[in-house]
């Protein structure tokens, strides 16, 4: 059999679902990114994860067709900033970093006033905060924090906490979990590889556009029975009895993602139980809130739903 034409290997990237790494520059908001790439690649919808404001730069995450189901897996990923941080005042470097190393670890913060969700007090994980260069009160920022992190909220807490106050000045984003910014690409470079395409050149474009196992693959898998494969492709949840292997350890709470045992990923869903746990479960579902990636027409039904109340869910996937 020959391989497809090169402008069927794009269309079918785009179908299978893809995703773009853009280098966001300061100015549009991440809403208006996405839609001049969702114009570039002549789709009718496109979304992103992990919204940058319009003043910050940096790595922003654009996902087409079925990408658009790994959002939440995309927002489990840390995400690494460098900020210019501006002091109120004179502080020695010693001090400093003094205080950066109390931001370390689980830090309580309240979105600010102008933020799209709802300001209630919540707990952000800082995994590193590093000063990499002090120039009176301006101070170079390494930080590595967890999806929802207001930066900007950071360095006002930072500045009140060594008693002078302070405020960010700029912002970039320089990596999202496995991803960094050299993988990121400015939207001219995605407009010459969509003119390229139209001209029928195609390999520009479709080097750009990462399959969907770039991400999910980065997460625990669960290879599931065929028959419990099935009935995940029809809405259900996962039983312990369905479960063929766990190649990686996971804990309860975790986003997993489960696949057949020739690697196709069926579905991705949070686990209810830890990966030591899944064993000792004989009733009851152990991953839910699934999400479906596969066309359920292509897994016949090998299972059969129970008589139930209406208001019962769907009888878990138990091989």
């Amino acid at each position: 059999m020959t391989d497809p034409p090169a402008a069927d290997a794009v269309d079918a990237r785009l179908r299978e679902g893809a995703f773009l790494l853009i280098d966001k520059p300061r100015g549009p908001s991440s809403h208006q990114v996405t839609a001049w790439a969702r114009d570039l690649l002549g789709v009718s919808v496109a979304g992103h994860a992990g919204t940058l404001d319009p003043n910050v730069s940096g790595l922003l995450w654009v996902g087409v067709g079925p990408a658009l189901k790994l959002l939440p897996l995309v927002l489990e990923f840390p995400k690494r900033y460098i900020a210019s941080v501006v002091l109120h005042g004179p502080v020695p470097v010693r001090e400093v970093q003094r205080v950066l190393a109390e931001f370390l670890g689980p830090i309580y913060q309240t979105p600010p006033v102008r933020s799209a969700v709802k300001r209630e007090r919540r707990v952000r994980t800082i995994h590193r905060l590093e000063l990499v260069e002090a120039d009176g009160p301006r101070l170079l920022l390494d930080l590595t924090a967890d999806s929802g992190t207001y930066v900007r909220t950071l360095a006002v807490d930072v500045g009140e906490a060594l008693g002078l106050g302070g405020h960010m000045e700029e912002l970039r984003r320089v990596a999202n979990g496995p991803f960094r910014e050299s993988d990121a690409v400015p939207l001219a470079v995605l407009a010459d590889a969509a003119a390229a395409r139209a001209a029928g050149d195609t390999a520009p474009l479709l080097a750009l556009l990462h399959p969907i196992d770039e991400v999910w693959r980065e997460f625990p898998t669960i290879v599931v029975k065929d028959g419990a494969a099935s009935a995940l492709a029809h809405g259900a949840g996962l039983a312990s009895g369905g479960i063929l292997a766990l190649p990686k350890p996971f804990s309860r709470g975790a986003r997993v993602t489960l696949v057949t045992r020739s690697g196709e990923l069926v579905a991705t869903g949070v686990a209810l139980r830890g990966s030591d746990e899944v064993g000792h479960v004989k009733h009851g579902w152990v991953v839910d809130e699934t999400r479906v990636f596969v066309d359920p027409t292509r897994f016949p039904a090998l299972w059969h739903r129970a008589e139930r109340p209406e208001s019962a869910r769907t009888r878990p996937a138990d091989g």
